[in-house]
């Protein structure tokens, strides 16, 4: 952009002309468009974003695909939960080995065996198969590598001198979850009711399959393998543990959320719009992500995240009280779309917080362990929620996602404090 004139004696005495919207856009815009003058990041964005979409289809293609053919909400919450479960498992060794050898060689490996549980479970499903196979085949699954994890190592790389940027990439990254988790269920509930229960799955296991290609063969941009590093395990490292398990109890409020969600709308005649519902709380977040990603929160990030997880807690109050004072699925999706801005600001700085703490060369290990809590979160929480929803009601189950909250509060407060990061020196911490 040309610079403007020195201003003369005359023109020093001149009006200003007032900042406009498109001002105000353009600011809030920019740090996003210089990520992606980089050489190489739209590439990988792309093929990535194709990746993460299913992520927000897996969960409600299970549910409405075992629970509309079996008859049982506990019974999808409990094998969603068992497939989560394994995840949370698998997943921190695909990700130490993709630090050890590289993304490209061991992510399309790992996904086509995802795909092939995927499809396993579909069959199941598709012929009646006993209860049991669809534990196993949705176990399965869990050998899909961290898409957003490598998206992240990969902004890391290419911006490790820039930490102002970075932040408006751990932003970027967290807004397009969100996104995916948006548009996810609302094409999962599209697909599963315009054509048949097994379409949501399907469509999600060719996605996952050919953006991880798309990714893996973006060379250029993939961190370089650290094939022998004296790091200690990031599960070791100072202040972990406690940000683990309040990534836990985070985790259980989406798990909760979702399964509690689905069934609300099918008490109300209107299952297939609970993607939409979901979808909107989805929305809000990205949103709330993109807008933080644009600013430069003051103070390190150890401690901004317990007034994140409070602001979270109380905006997990709304889908409870429309849900128990209206019963209507518009005001919940209203209030699910205001719950839903607590979460990027939240989930960003956590995601920071575990860059900043993982040791060198082991950084996708250590923000797929941050992963792994959520998804063993969201596995306990998919199950409560589904026994909630069986045992007590639907509008019951929206107490689980607050409690779960304030759980996520009260370990942020009493754990994280004791290990803040310090001043705030903008520089990369790492241990």
């Amino acid at each position: 952009m040309p610079k403007s004139p020195a201003p003369s004696a005359t023109s020093a005495s001149a009006p200003t002309a007032a900042p406009t919207a498109s001002d105000g856009r353009a600011s809030l815009l920019a740090p996003y468009r210089h990520l992606f003058t980089l050489p190489g990041t739209r590439a990988f964005t792309a093929g990535n974003l194709i990746a993460r979409l299913p992520s927000g289809m897996f969960g409600v293609s299970a549910v409405v695909m075992i629970a509309g053919t079996r008859g049982s909400y506990a019974l999808a919450g409990a094998v969603t939960a068992t497939g989560l479960a394994a995840t949370a498992v698998t997943a921190p060794w695909i990700a130490r080995l993709v630090d050890r050898y590289g993304q490209a060689r061991i992510a399309v490996p790992a996904t086509v065996c995802a795909v092939l549980g995927s499809l396993a479970l579909l069959l199941c499903v598709r012929y009646d198969g006993p209860d049991w196979t669809l534990f196993a085949a949705y176990a399965a699954t869990a050998t899909t590598p961290n898409t957003g994890g490598m998206s992240r190592a990969r902004w890391a790389h290419l911006l490790k001198s820039d930490p102002e940027a970075l932040h408006t990439a751990n932003s970027f990254e967290q807004a397009a979850d969100e996104l995916c988790f948006m548009l996810g269920p609302v094409l999962a509930a599209f697909l599963t009711g315009t054509f048949f229960p097994e379409a949501g799955t399907l469509v999600g296991a060719v996605l996952l399959l050919t953006g991880i290609l798309v990714f893996a063969a973006q060379r250029s941009t993939e961190p370089p393998p650290s094939p022998r590093t004296p790091a200690r395990a990031p599960l070791r490292a100072p202040g972990m543990p406690a940000q683990l398990a309040v990534c836990l109890a985070m985790g259980a409020v989406f798990g909760a959320m979702e399964v509690v969600t689905v069934a609300f709308a099918d008490e109300q005649g209107h299952r297939s719009v609970a993607g939409v519902a979901l979808g909107l709380q989805a929305a809000g977040s990205c949103v709330a992500g993109l807008v933080y990603g644009a600013l430069r929160p003051a103070g390190p990030a150890g401690r901004r995240l317990p007034w994140c997880v409070a602001a979270m807690t109380a905006l997990m109050t709304l889908p409870l009280l429309a849900a128990a004072l209206t019963g209507s699925l518009l005001v919940l999706s209203g209030a699910l779309l205001v719950a839903g801005t607590a979460t990027a600001p939240t989930m960003v700085t956590n995601m920071t917080l575990v860059q900043q703490r993982s040791p060198e060369g082991r950084l996708n290990e250590g923000m797929t362990l941050a992963v792994t809590g959520l998804l063993g979160g969201i596995a306990c929480g998919s199950a409560t929620g589904g026994w909630t929803v069986e045992h007590v009601s639907a509008t019951a189950g929206y107490g689980v996602p607050v409690l779960a909250a304030a759980v996520a509060l009260l370990i942020s407060l009493t754990q994280l404090g004791a290990a803040s990061d310090g001043p705030d020196t903008g520089r990369d911490s790492r241990h």
